[in-house]
Formats: C-alpha cells, sequence, structure tokens
C-alpha cells in the first residue's frame, strides 16, 4: 500500500482538454513497474480499452466491472448499428444497462463520428469518474489513472482534416475515382 501511496503522489494530474498530456502511458508503465508488485504488474500489462469478447477474469474486481460496462456498450453500439442494416444481432447480456443503451442510441444518431467518438469517450469518462474507487492510493486508483489516461491519449489521436481526407480518399476509391 505504501509503495503505491508513492505512485499515485508522482503522477501528474490528467486533462484530455489540455493541448498535451504530462504523461505518456510508457512512461506511466515504466513508474508503475517500479513500484507495483509482479500481480499488480501482470494485470497492467493486460489493461486495454478493447475488452475480451468473452468474460475473461482479469484478477481485478474493479476491472472487471469496467470491462463489463464496456462490453455492454460495444455490444449496445452493435446491436443498433445491425437492426439500422436490417440485420440479425443477438440478444444483449443483461448487465446491459439503460444508459449504456441510452449513450449508444445517442452516439449512432449523431451525424458526425468525429462527435460521436467524442460523445461516447464523455460518456466512459463519467463512467470511469462513478466507479473511481474511495481509496485514491489503492491499486484500483493506478488502474482508473491508466485507463483514463489512455482514453486521453485515444482521442488526442483524433484529427478532423486528416480524417476528411481519409474519408475522401475512401470514398473515391469505392466509387473508382482513382487509380
Amino acid at each position: 500500500m505504501s509503495n503505491q501511496y508513492y505512485l499515485m503522489s508522482q503522477l501528474p494530474a490528467i486533462d484530455c482538454d489540455s493541448k498535451s498530456l504530462p504523461i505518456t502511458e510508457q512512461y506511466f508503465r515504466d513508474l508503475c513497474s517500479r513500484f507495483l508488485d509482479q500481480k499488480s504488474l501482470t494485470i497492467l500489462e493486460n489493461l486495454s480499452l478493447e475488452p475480451s469478447r468473452d468474460e475473461t477474469k482479469t484478477g481485478s474486481a474493479f476491472l472487471d466491472k469496467w470491462n463489463e460496462k464496456e462490453r455492454c456498450l460495444r455490444l449496445a453500439l452493435a446491436q443498433i448499428r445491425a437492426v439500422k442494416m436490417k440485420k440479425e444481432f443477438g440478444v444483449l447480456p443483461g448487465s446491459c444497462t439503460a444508459d449504456i443503451l441510452q449513450a449508444a442510441r445517442t452516439a449512432v444518431g449523431m451525424d458526425s463520428p468525429l462527435a460521436a467518438e467524442e460523445f461516447l469517450n464523455q460518456y466512459r469518462m463519467q463512467t470511469l469518474d462513478s466507479m473511481q474507487p474511495i481509496d485514491n492510493f489503492s491499486i484500483d486508483a493506478v488502474f482508473a489513472y491508466g485507463l483514463r489516461l489512455m482514453l486521453c491519449q485515444r482521442m488526442k489521436k483524433f484529427d478532423k482534416e486528416i480524417g476528411i481526407t481519409s474519408y475522401r480518399k475512401i470514398y473515391d476509391e469505392i466509387l473508382g475515382e482513382t487509380t
């Protein structure tokens, strides 16, 4: 526990709205390797924004809960998109709550893919905030910090101009207007 206190006290606050993040994911992982035990490091190595399709246990109840919520969100998005395309889709797990379904419906209903991604990122951040451990120096707080950092880094990769250029290129290739 004292090691986690030293670790968490060294981590800077993360603001996704700032121009750049004060820490990289690699630096975060390197710092964690100096303070965490091997079991926690193994769990941290598998930390991802994309949970497995099956309900594989991570070794952390906090991460298992996060993965279940993220899995439900992804399945709800897939189901709504499938219905729009008039395709079959299986039944959603019972753990898919009304707020997850509403977030998925809102995102799919948006005209701009970038706006939908920004909305989903905000929803994920709010979900993470609602799950934030009471003890800010627990191993779950370390995992929550890692997820928050990964979410912010993901959103920093989106660039409107690059997206438009890529869209036009793909669209032209589909129409056969490029060689």
